[in-house]
């Protein structure tokens, strides 16, 4: 992987020779400061920025495609146009069910019996009235007594059926009402219905006349006819037949698959064909702006934040190199081709250059990358080449050369770049240190310069 050079102050010393006693030879330079990269290597693939696909909204068929497969369109202009009796029936089903809705009102008769009740409460009054008058013309008075008390007792029975009487009209008008209420609810709910399902066919005739969803390259493309299963095997075996049973054998076979023609349009969408709802029409890729999906191993993630810069190579582009930004970074892991979990990351792709600097073609979507994530730049920092570091029982190390003996020294490292790595502890600059074969020595042997 071609990473962005490094530019490091250190003097490589190299001398080509052997001590009497067969001391070995050594490559050192001299640590200086340098600016270290450390980057993320991870497979990617380029990616448009938006893409839609658009399906029949209806049963329907194609009577016009007034665009060119592959042609840039601008959003709502206007690619196919459909027909669909079914569509067109259904908007006139809801438009008549609105209406009816709408017309409907219901109300329930209600009968004012309060009068009436007025009317047998004064007739009962006045007879109660006379009752109470005759019994005091009664010359007897234990009977005028008797008399008296019966005409009381038949009112208080009269006045507590009144008062049942009424209630009971009050009961049957609340009730009635609340029945007028209901009916007024569910008539309400379907005209809501009727409403919606009016918006609901006009926008499925609405969407006849289809329209791009989105600025971008078209893609024409839709499902023909389902063909019969094994039609091209049994097509096959009929060439092995007699001649003369292989006509009878076509008429047992069915003559659909000759009757009736289409008109193909160039991007095999054929005007004519019917469709069935949900059978793809076309697509619409915004290439105006690519993206780049990167797959980084979850040993890595965490150091890719948005922002980060990156360098892309796609591999259908040799030498070209791509500057690219972390956008998003997704929080769900998803596994990787090799087993492991890795996460999605997101990167804007910009335009590139050729190794010659010339302009770079623009990837299409689809083809596949490698993706150099630039994590962390560690500037003017004392550092060593990569290959001088030796890693032993978890800890990290040098060889540094003493008076003609190889010296190790623990460090502890900061930015790790592919050829140069940041040392924050253990080294000082001006040391000599061994870059070559550093995993063959031992602590104190003898070399040579």
């Amino acid at each position: 992987m071609v990473r962005p050079p490094i530019v490091l102050a250190l003097t490589a010393l190299l001398v080509v020779g052997c001590s009497s006693d067969g001391d070995p030879r050594v490559q050192v330079a001299e640590v200086g400061r340098a600016t270290v990269v450390e980057a993320v290597d991870a497979p990617g693939t380029v990616t448009a920025r938006a893409t839609a696909s658009v399906t029949s909204p209806a049963e329907a068929v194609v009577v016009e495609v007034l665009v060119q497969d592959g042609a840039s369109v601008a959003a709502g202009d206007v690619l196919v146009r459909l027909v669909s009796p079914a569509a067109d029936e259904r908007l006139r089903q809801a438009l008549t069910a609105q209406r009816s809705a709408k017309a409907s009102v219901v109300s329930v008769p209600q009968a004012d019996l309060g009068p009436l009740q007025d009317q047998v409460d004064l007739a009962a009054e006045a007879s109660f009235a006379a009752g109470r008058e005759a019994a005091a013309r009664i010359p007897d008075p234990v009977l005028a007594a008797e008399a008296h008390q019966r005409v009381e007792e038949a009112e208080r029975r009269f006045a507590a059926a009144s008062a049942a009487s009424r209630a009971s009209l009050d009961q049957l008008g609340a009730g009635a009402q609340s029945v007028e209420a209901a009916l007024a609810a569910v008539t309400g709910s379907q005209r809501v219905q009727a409403a919606a399902a009016v918006t609901a066919a006009r926008q499925t005739v609405d969407a006849l006349l289809v329209r791009a969803p989105l600025a971008g390259v078209v893609t024409l493309g839709a499902g023909s006819a389902p063909a019969v299963p094994g039609a091209a095997d049994l097509s096959g075996l009929l060439d092995g037949l007699p001649p003369a049973v292989q006509g009878p054998a076509q008429q047992a076979l069915g003559a659909s698959g000759s009757a009736g023609s289409s008109t193909t349009t160039s991007g095999g969408l054929a005007v004519g064909t019917p469709l069935a709802q949900g059978a793809p029409l076309l697509t619409v890729t915004d290439v105006a702006g690519l993206t780049v999906e990167a797959e980084v191993d979850e040993t890595d993630v965490l150091l890719v934040q948005p922002g980060t810069p990156a360098t892309v190579e796609v591999d259908a582009v040799p030498g070209a190199r791509y500057p690219a930004t972390v956008r998003a970074v997704d929080l769900a892991p998803s596994t990787s081709s090799g087993g492991g979990v890795s996460y999605r990351v997101r990167l804007d792709l910009q335009p590139g250059l050729t190794g010659d600097e010339e302009p770079a073609p623009a990837p299409r979507p689809g083809m596949s990358a490698i993706v150099d994530l630039q994590v962390r730049t560690a500037q003017d920092v004392l550092a060593v080449p990569a290959a001088a570091v030796v890693r032993d029982e978890g800890r990290d190390a040098v060889f540094v050369v003493e008076s003609g003996r190889a010296i190790r020294r623990d460090v502890r490292l900061g930015a790790l770049g592919h050829d140069q790595v940041e040392v924050l502890a253990g080294l000082e600059p001006g040391a000599t240190v061994v870059v070559r074969d550093a995993d063959r020595l031992s602590d104190g042997q003898a070399v040579r310069l």
